[in-house]
C-alpha cells in the first residue's frame, strides 16, 4: 500500500470506530525488508494493512500493537532483529535491525 492509502485507510478506520495500531519503521541499520518510512496499520481484531517486512520480525511487531491496543494503550519503541543465525527463524535472516514505532490510532 502507498502512504496515501495508508493514511486514507487510518481515516477510514477512525470514522468507523475501530480500534488500530499504526507501525512507522523509524529506523533501520544492515540489511533490511523494508525501508523508513514503511507503514502497516493493525487492527484490534488482527487485520492488517500494508507491510513492515513480513515474517517473524512483522509478527512481533502485529503482537506489539495488539498489546498497545489491548493492554497499555501506551505507544512503543519495537527492535525487531534480523540477525539470528540462519535457520533459527525459519529463515527470515537478513541480517539487519528496525525499529518500528507502533501507536494507537485514536478516535478524534
Amino acid at each position: 500500500m502507498t502512504d496515501r492509502e495508508i493514511f486514507e485507510k487510518v481515516v477510514e478506520l477512525r470514522s468507523a470506530g475501530v480500534a488500530a495500531c499504526l507501525a512507522t519503521v523509524v529506523g533501520a541499520g544492515g540489511s533490511t525488508p523494508r525501508e523508513v518510512g514503511a507503514k502497516m496499520i493493525v487492527c484490534a481484531d488482527g487485520t492488517t494493512y500494508g507491510s513492515v517486512g513480513g515474517g517473524c520480525g512483522e509478527s512481533q511487531v502485529k503482537s506489539a500493537a495488539l498489546r498497545v491496543l489491548l493492554v497499555t494503550g501506551r505507544p512503543e519503541l519495537v527492535e525487531v532483529d534480523l540477525t539470528d543465525d540462519l535457520g533459527t527463524r525459519g529463515g527470515d535472516v537478513c541480517g539487519g535491525r528496525m525499529w518500528i514505532f507502533v501507536e494507537p490510532v485514536r478516535r478524534g
